[in-house]
């Protein structure tokens, strides 16, 4: 569980519907002499978040998992992840997640389709063997978007590493905070970022965040996002490695701070990448006091013991195989397939954009992913996995696959 990255990537927002004005209305009034009454449109029906589809025409191949050129593959990954989705389907708490979604898919039927679908990931010799399997053997249900078409908008998430101190000095003044074990009495509305820690990130030795630092990083930003990821991988001083992962979080909706400089007129949105949102605050540092507090959520963490990075089902999210979505709508664990451009090393040094087809498991989600027409993909740990989850930003399909009837 965690904030998602995507608040700071993607941050569209309609300028009309930003000033409050409906261009229809515009419109009318320009070329109507007089007000036209009109009947009061009955409700739309609410859209289901899946439906039934036939193959995909535009399916591609899932070509990393068998490898290209001198690159190997990643299909011991994927084997991985289905086997970490299939530990969570036999537990009590997949039993009440499945309770609570609003598609009836049967649990004991994404266990099935996971169990298949390893047999042929297995046995299958090609990209195109596997495809050819699974389009016989199992049906398409597809997001049905943020547009009632299959739209889907895709961002990524990573595991940060940086290094950290586990006491304060002079270069490590910023701090991240374990659970108080009184936060089940806080009163509601729960403290805001700025009463907790201050506009400047540093006046929480005099609230109630005093003697619950875990450890300190050297950069205001750095301890920002990680509370946006949700977790971290941690160099100490000492030589030493922390891990820390999410333990709970202030009764705040999330604000992504990348919206909030869209629309102070700092960035054009295609302009906005986590790379260029860092850059930008290492130039202007003082806006941090300005622009970090809006995001009134605080999160707080505890100590994972080397664990890796959890996805909210609690199983380890592995690169490219696991994503995150809102799971009030989509089956938790399940397979799925995504179509969409992702940035990969290329010459130079430089990332560059590729259109992919990739086989995942859906074994997260975030605050940021609300709807059927958002998908966030965890693409690793590190900088590189860093500089690659902040130019995700694109469109593309998600469909998620279950044995035929």
């Amino acid at each position: 569980m965690r904030d998602a990255l995507c608040g700071i990537a993607t941050c569209a927002f309609s300028v009309l519907g930003l000033l409050g004005v409906d261009h229809r209305r515009v419109t009318a009034t320009l070329i109507a002499a007089a007000p036209i009454v009109k009947p009061v449109p009955k409700p739309a029906a609410k859209l289901k978040p899946l439906i039934p589809v036939s193959t995909p025409p535009t399916l591609g191949l899932d070509l990393q998992l068998f490898g290209t050129g001198q690159q190997s593959g990643d299909r011991k990954t994927l084997v991985a992840a289905i086997d970490h989705s299939l530990r969570y389907l036999r537990t009590q708490k997949a039993i009440a997640d499945y309770g609570k979604l609003s598609t009836t898919i049967p649990i004991d039927r994404v266990q099935r389709s996971l169990k298949r679908f390893r047999s042929l990931l297995i046995t299958s010799r090609s990209p195109t063997e596997l495809k050819m399997a699974v389009q016989r053997e199992f049906a398409f249900y597809q997001a049905t978007g943020k547009d009632g078409k299959g739209t889907v908008g895709f961002t990524g998430y990573f595991e940060p590493v940086h290094a950290a101190s586990r006491t304060a000095t002079s270069e490590f003044r910023y701090p991240i905070f374990r659970l108080p074990s009184t936060f089940s009495r806080w009163s509601k509305p729960h403290p805001n970022r700025a009463a907790l820690e201050g506009d400047d990130g540093l006046q929480f030795a005099k609230g109630s965040l005093k003697g619950l630092e875990i450890a300190w990083l050297r950069d205001r930003l750095q301890a920002f996002l990680i509370q946006v990821q949700g977790s971290a991988r941690l160099n100490l001083t000492d030589g030493s490695t922390l891990t820390v992962g999410y333990a709970g979080s202030t009764d705040y909706p999330y604000t992504g701070v990348g919206r909030e400089l869209v629309k102070a007129g700092k960035f054009k949105l295609e302009e906005l990448t986590l790379p260029a949102l860092t850059q930008y605050f290492q130039k202007n540092p003082a806006e941090m006091n300005i622009y970090l507090p809006r995001n009134q959520r605080f999160v707080f963490f505890k100590e994972t013991q080397g664990s890796p990075a959890m996805g909210s089902i609690g199983v380890p999210v592995l690169p490219e195989r696991s994503i995150a979505t809102d799971k009030t709508l989509f089956p938790p664990g399940a397979l799925a397939i995504i179509q969409t451009q992702m940035p990969y090393p290329a010459t130079g040094g430089k990332l560059a954009q590729q259109q992919v087809t990739r086989y995942v498991l859906d074994q997260d989600t975030g605050s940021a992913i609300k709807g059927a027409g958002r998908v966030d993909v965890f693409v690793g740990t590190g900088v590189l996995a860093g500089d690659r989850a902040g130019l995700i930003n694109s469109s593309g399909q998600l469909y998620y696959l279950l044995l035929k009837q």
